[in-house]
């Protein structure tokens, strides 16, 4: 295809032109898209095993979502929150009768969500007046891109050039917990945790670690925040990831798969905390939107269902199956970790993953990295099993590119 007919190039060179340079998007522009599939400008197909970074739950144009996207657009598509809404009060009501939570607030994205869980936190120990204000997290983890945010993810890259950052956070490392009991104080407020670090490459959470942090932060009258932006909504075959693990956080951060696409997250957490953010404390002006949530609720009624969640578990056998076939065949990963539909594969070769990345584009398939080595998949969690074969066959032809 030549330069004149091809309206992918055509629409990347706009891009470069209007767009700020930070972010090294594929050089297809994806046209329309169905279930797993994604067709470009072209008409090119491609295989979906990326779900927009663990975004699409449901894959793309859901007929039941597309229905509640339409049916409240017709009705309302914005109040501000001086007026509340019933798609926004029956999502929280769905979402508490579900999970250890009594209250919601309701914000556009996880970098939000995970910045009023750190506002709870302070506040509530700063009205039982103990002056607890510092925060712990974790190395390698990855929260958002808000200043707050990345001072809490502690990755040099998404750091430099940005600071000076919020005071009173201090790291632990992931998976031992002398090193958290090491750093708790009697001026530590919050431990905030993922049950999957998604970012440092799919590593989850040993049991006996994160059983540990609950007992540290319920001994040491510490709060438990759990950032589930990327492993809740059904990704670990859990509705949240910390149901797998037999405890209950005091906080949960949601986002991403929530909406299914539509913008929108959620901070949940019980009446003792929820009572300490008075009228005027916090706000959002999207927040609560009466389209997102009417969206929301139909992700979450979906999900939460026992059997679909159980589907999700056995296609992340199916799927991690089929991968460590290719990877035998192709000598192509060190390791391959997964929790639901949430894969981490690492390369052999390190710091090869966006030259792969690449390949896969190129083969078809969609797919995301996390670091330098680790190709990640998080794909829609009602991917079929045809769609998964078709996938893992395009990746074989990238591999062996």
């Amino acid at each position: 295809m030549n330069d004149n007919t091809d309206k992918n190039k055509k629409l990347r060179d706009l891009y470069e032109q209007v767009m700020l340079p930070n972010y090294a998007p594929a050089d297809f522009i994806p046209e329309k898209a169905s279930g797993s599939s994604v067709w470009d400008k072209n008409n090119k197909k491609f295989i979906d095993f990326g779900g927009g970074i663990a975004v699409n739950s449901l894959g793309h144009s859901h007929p039941k979502l597309v229905s509640a996207l339409n049916e409240q657009s017709k009705k309302l598509w914005h109040l501000s929150n001086y007026i509340s809404n019933e798609p926004a009060i029956n999502l929280a009501k769905q979402l508490t009768d579900l999970t250890f939570a009594d209250k919601v607030y309701f914000s556009n994205s996880g970098s939000e969500a995970n910045e009023a869980a750190i506002k709870m936190a302070r506040r509530y120990h700063h009205e039982k007046g103990n002056g607890r204000d510092e925060i712990i997290a974790f190395n390698n983890s990855f929260h958002g891109r808000s200043l707050l945010n990345i001072s809490l993810g502690a990755s040099d890259n998404h750091r430099k050039g940005f600071g000076p950052f919020p005071a009173g956070i201090r790291h632990a490392t992931y998976n031992d917990l002398s090193s958290v009991k090491a750093l708790i104080t009697a001026k530590t407020a919050a431990i905030i945790i993922e049950p999957v670090q998604g970012e440092a490459g799919v590593v989850p959470a040993k049991q006996e670690f994160l059983v540990g942090v609950r007992d540290l932060c319920t001994q040491n009258g510490v709060l438990l925040i759990m950032d589930e932006v990327q492993s809740g909504v059904g990704r670990m075959g859990n509705l949240f990831g910390y149901m797998a693990f037999g405890i209950e956080p005091d906080i949960l951060t949601s986002a991403k798969g929530l909406g299914g696409g539509i913008p929108i997250g959620a901070t949940l957490t019980k009446n003792d905390i929820a009572s300490s953010m008075s009228v005027g404390s916090h706000g959002s002006t999207f927040g609560g939107n009466p389209m997102a949530c009417a969206v929301a609720d139909k992700v979450i009624e979906i999900v939460s269902n026992p059997n679909f969640l159980q589907e999700v578990k056995e296609k992340e056998t199916l799927l991690v199956n089929k991968l460590e076939g290719v990877s035998k065949k192709h000598q192509a990963f060190r390791e391959i970790r997964s929790s639901g539909l949430w894969i981490g594969c690492e390369l052999n070769n390190n710091g090869e993953v966006n030259e792969l990345l690449d390949r896969c584009y190129e083969s078809g398939l969609i797919a995301v990295s996390a670091g330098t080595s680790t190709l990640r998949f998080a794909p829609a969690l009602n991917i079929s099993e045809d769609e998964i074969s078709e996938g893992i066959e395009r990746l074989e032809d990238a591999l062996s590119s």
